[in-house]
């Protein structure tokens, strides 16, 4: 499996909740977990795909960090790719998450929708994918057309 050289990080009043809250309603899974004296989780990497986000515990002050609340608005999002976009929308949904952006069909040919999770971060999930070939996505015939596809 490759690995991807960017991961996100994420802080967060209560990590262990984040945590719970994210593998619950976006399907990531547990890779790591670093824990304090007192049991208490201080750092988490969930894994999704290939993919990695890092969740920390919210220091206040810590390198000028802010989390959404204190701002009153997003303060960076992150975009997975995802197979099935529905079912991981509904999953989602059902889970308890804020949607931000429903389901829709972008112009550019992908899938999507946008949520939030429990301290205000806000997650968005997709069929494009980026790291694939786009000669070979124009020319698959169950992708959806964009804008700027030249004609059939």
């Amino acid at each position: 499996m490759s690995r991807s050289t960017i991961v996100p990080t994420y802080r967060y009043r209560d990590v262990e909740a984040a945590m719970a809250f994210l593998i619950e309603t976006f399907g990531f899974e547990a890779h790591g977990i670093d824990r304090d004296g007192d049991g208490r989780v201080r750092r988490v990497e969930l894994r999704h795909g290939a993919g990695l986000v890092m969740l920390g515990r919210h220091r206040g002050g810590w390198l000028e960090s802010r989390i959404p609340d204190e701002v009153g608005g997003v303060t960076g999002s992150t975009y997975l790719v995802v197979a099935d976009v529905d079912a991981h929308f509904h999953r989602a949904r059902a889970a308890g998450a804020l949607i931000a952006r429903p389901l829709e069909d972008t112009d550019y040919g992908s899938r999507e929708y946008s949520a939030w999770d429990l301290e205000g971060h806000l997650w968005h999930f997709g069929d494009y994918d980026p790291f694939g070939s786009h000669e070979q996505a124009r020319d698959d015939p169950h992708r959806r057309r964009r804008r700027d596809d030249p004609p059939p």
